[in-house]
């Protein structure tokens, strides 16, 4: 092993809206000590020891367009969850949107920012 995954990081026009968006859709805190000001935002707990989400301010971004290849999705985040109702109604409430695509288990939306994560259950 050369290191231990410390945070997953996403661009975005808006760090704190899309972090707040985020700790409401995963039940994690914003980690103000890691954080530096609206343009770097952590959510979760210290270093290697819990999941973290960072969002590192990027004026000038273009989302991805889902499933145009051309503006690929670059990355997304699987989240499961027990009653994919409820939860679609709780997400899209929160700003998600939901995109073409789904499949057993798995239903595709887009965060306030235009990045797409799936909602899955089993």
């Amino acid at each position: 092993m050369v290191g231990q995954l410390r945070s997953t990081v996403i661009d975005c026009p808006d760090p704190r809206a899309l972090a707040a968006f985020y700790a409401e859709l995963l039940g994690l805190q914003v980690a103000e000590e890691d954080s530096d000001g609206d343009e770097w935002v952590v959510l979760g707990g210290p270093v290697g020891r819990h999941p973290r989400l960072a969002f590192q301010q990027a004026p000038d971004l273009r989302p991805p367009a889902w499933p145009d290849p051309e503006r690929p999705q670059q990355f997304h985040l699987d989240v499961t969850v027990s009653d994919i109702e409820v939860a679609e109604k709780a997400a899209l409430a929160l700003g998600a949107r939901r995109l073409p695509g789904e499949g057993e288990g798995f239903r595709v939306y887009a965060d306030p920012a235009g990045h797409p994560f799936c909602l899955c259950w089993d």
